[in-house]
């Protein structure tokens, strides 16, 4: 089964985008996050345009039926 890109509910700072990208990638969301700030700086904000964006346009991971506690 292929993994599909999805904003996470677990590694999520503000709105899940590093995380998720970090998790579809299998690496540490610092990492991700580092060079997310990297990309903001050196590229002339961009990282900063680009972020709502990719929360408008990737999923937010659905939840698990064995994470929810009721």
């Amino acid at each position: 089964m292929k993994k599909r890109l999805t904003r996470s509910r677990r590694q999520r700072v503000f709105a899940g985008v590093c995380g998720g990208i970090a998790e579809h990638i299998n690496t540490d969301p610092t990492y991700v996050r580092i060079g997310w700030i990297l990309i903001s700086i050196f590229f002339g904000g961009l990282g900063v345009l680009l972020y709502p964006l990719l929360i408008l346009f990737i999923p937010l991971e659905p939840k698990d039926e064995e994470e929810t506690f009721s």
